[in-house]
C-alpha cells in the first residue's frame, strides 16, 4: 500500500491565492462545470482529478481566461478576478496546456523568446527569462535545435518552461506529463517541486493517480462538473470510507468504474 505523505505545514495554514465559488459553464445545452468551488492556497500544488468529461479542462479554461464563466465568482489574492475580461488578470496566470503549444520549426530558444515578447518582455529581462526557462526544461545544451527534432519528453519540458516564462504566481497544468518517458516525467516532477519550493502556486490535472499522490498537497475530485470531495490524499480516503487506501482506490470509489470514452 502506498504511504500517503501529510500536508506540508507551509501550505496547510497558508492563505488562499485563488478562490472559486459556484463556477458554471455550459456548451449549449451541455453543462460542463456545474457549481464548482474550491480555494487554492499560496505555495501549494492543488490537484484537480476526474474522469474524462468531468469538467477539468473547462474549469482551467475559465481560470486562464479562454472562457468566460456563465455564473459564479473568482477571487485572486482577495480581489475580484476576471481573466476573460481583464488583461492584467490573465498575466497573473501561466498555462501549460494538454496540447503542446510550441512551434516545431523554431528552436527552443526562439520559442521562449517569442512567447516572452508576447508577455511584454524585452532586452535583459527577456534574456534572463529565456535562460531560466531553458534551465527549468533541462534544455540549455540543446537550446538552438529545432523543436521538431525533440522527443516527446523534451517538448513537454519546453511546454512547461513556456507556460512559466513570465513568472506568474499561479501556474495551471493540464495533464503536463502525457506521453513522456520516465526520465522526462521525473525531471518534470522535480521542476514542479522546485517551483513550489520557490513559492509558486500550481493547479495540476492528471489521469495518473501516482503523480497526484506524489505531488499534490490537496486534491479535488470532480465528476459531472461538480466537486465530489476535497482534501489531502489521506483525508479523501477517510471521506470515501477507505482509510489508508491509495488514491486510485479512492478515485474509483467516488467516481465509479463506468468507462468514460468521451
Amino acid at each position: 500500500m502506498t504511504t500517503v505523505p501529510p500536508a506540508r505545514p507551509a501550505t496547510a495554514t497558508a492563505p488562499a491565492l485563488l478562490e472559486i465559488v459556484a463556477l458554471r459553464f455550459a456548451y449549449g445545452e451541455r453543462v460542463a462545470v456545474d457549481g464548482v468551488g474550491f480555494a487554492i492556497r499560496r505555495g501549494e500544488i492543488f490537484g484537480l482529478l476526474g474522469p474524462n468529461g468531468a469538467g477539468k479542462s473547462t474549469t482551467i479554461r475559465c481560470l486562464c481566461g479562454l472562457l468566460a464563466p456563465a455564473a459564479g465568482s473568482l477571487a485572486f489574492a482577495g480581489r475580484p478576478f476576471a481573466p476573460a475580461q481583464v488583461a492584467a488578470d490573465r498575466r497573473a496566470v501561466g498555462i501549460v496546456p494538454q496540447e503542446l503549444a510550441l512551434y516545431d520549426d523554431l528552436t527552443a530558444r526562439e520559442n521562449l523568446a517569442f512567447f516572452g515578447e508576447l508577455c511584454g518582455l524585452r532586452g535583459a529581462p527577456l534574456a534572463a527569462a529565456v535562460a531560466r526557462g531553458l534551465a527549468l526544461a533541462g534544455l540549455a545544451e540543446r537550446a538552438d535545435e529545432r523543436v521538431k527534432t525533440y522527443s516527446g519528453g523534451m517538448k513537454r519540458r519546453l511546454n512547461l518552461a513556456a507556460g512559466d516564462l513570465h513568472d506568474p504566481p499561479l501556474l495551471l497544468l493540464d495533464e503536463p506529463t502525457a506521453g513522456v518517458d520516465p526520465q522526462s516525467r521525473n525531471h518534470l516532477f522535480e521542476s514542479l517541486e522546485a517551483l513550489r519550493t520557490a513559492g509558486k502556486t500550481l493547479l495540476y490535472t492528471t489521469h495518473y493517480m501516482e503523480e497526484a499522490q506524489r505531488l499534490c498537497d490537496r486534491i479535488a475530485i470532480v465528476d459531472g462538473g461538480r466537486v465530489l470531495a476535497i482534501g489531502t490524499a489521506a483525508e479523501l480516503a477517510q471521506q470515501a470510507g477507505l482509510p489508508g487506501a491509495d488514491l486510485e482506490a479512492v478515485f474509483l470509489k467516488l467516481t465509479g468504474r463506468r468507462l468514460r470514452d468521451a
